[in-house]
């Protein structure tokens, strides 16, 4: 088969495609042939060599895929051959078959093209578990979702507003904000030209948000629990500006703050299983109503995989980028 296997970390142009042996389920495994991948800032890191893999991770990259079922493991009772699935692994994605374990699979919801149907796993699954299940979100709550036009960004926002909450995001531009808005977002702060934390708390006439959905780290950090309510979670899921910051002990004793974060790839497969039970549960059938629809920015061939990678280094992206396989 086709795949992107990088012999070694380095810029876009080490993704160039190589033939590899087709992967084997094992038996709680399905073997997909895959349609489409979607690209994450994961990748990125793991390209430049700084994202460690769990070990017996392919080293093919790729952490979400979509296609049809063409083989399944002697254990797996629900999948069978011919069964569209959207599906999040812990790598192996770029390429034109893909192994994943039986319960990270989800059924591509009615109506939605397998090319948009790969850009929903890796995104809703971290999600999920970061708003809901870490975040402890409830309805009438405020959460400030930083990067807000991101897939992350805009899986935060469209959960967001299924749940009922009130979602202030960050943006880049304000062309970003504007779309951050068309998503879900009641309020986006232009963090070039803003102070997004003195923003947070005139929009909530001082009181502050009840959550913070953070992937940026580094200093911003201060500024996040400048901005949380008395009572309030941060959630980081990733550090783009540094994974140390300066932490005011006085200010998370004072508004009894909650400071948690996670991360999705090295969690066992029982976990992630959970996810997607729920997602099934509770999210899929919003997709089936029409209440949420992926959001894909651009798909690029397999072969053009570094010209996906620049795009999503570049930072223009509005929602998914995504690889056709097949």
């Amino acid at each position: 088969m086709i795949a992107i296997d990088p012999a070694a970390p380095g810029g876009p142009d080490v993704l160039v495609p190589v033939e590899r042996p087709v992967p084997q389920p094992g038996p709680d495994d399905v073997l997909i042939q895959v349609a489409a991948a979607g690209v994450n800032r994961p990748d990125v890191l793991q390209r430049l060599g700084l994202y460690p893999m769990p070990a017996g991770t392919p080293t093919i990259m790729g952490l979400e895929v979509s296609g049809t079922i063409v083989s399944v493991g002697d254990s797996v009772t629900r999948w069978r051959p011919g069964d569209l699935v959207c599906a999040l692994v812990a790598g192996g994605g770029y390429a034109e078959y893909c192994v994943a374990p039986g319960g990270q699979c989800l059924p591509v919801p009615a109506g939605i093209p397998l090319a948009d149907a790969a850009g929903l796993p890796e995104t809703w699954f971290t999600v999920w578990s970061n708003v809901m299940d870490r975040g402890h979100a409830r309805p009438g709550e405020t959460i400030l979702i930083h990067g807000g036009t991101s897939g992350i960004g805009i899986t935060a926002l469209q959960l967001a507003r299924e749940i009922g909450l009130t979602a202030i995001a960050t943006c880049g531009s304000d062309e970003k904000c504007a779309a951050a808005r068309a998503h879900g977002a009641a309020h986006a702060v232009n963090y070039r030209s803003s102070d997004f934390a003195a923003e947070a708390l005139a929009l909530t006439g001082g009181r502050g948000v009840d959550l913070v959905l953070d992937m940026v780290g580094g200093d911003y950090l201060p500024k996040n629990l400048v901005c949380l309510a008395d009572d309030g979670r941060h959630v980081s899921i990733a550090f783009q500006r540094g994974p140390t910051a300066e932490l005011n002990l006085g200010l998370v004793m004072r508004k009894r703050l909650t400071l948690t974060g996670s991360m999705l790839r090295p969690r066992p497969v029982a976990f992630k299983a959970a996810i997607a039970e729920t997602l099934e549960g509770v999210i899929w059938p919003a997709f089936a109503a029409g209440r949420l629809a992926p959001v894909t920015d651009h798909v690029f061939p397999l072969a053009a995989a570094a010209a996906a990678h620049r795009r999503m280094e570049a930072g223009a992206h509005v929602g998914k980028i995504i690889l056709s396989i097949s």
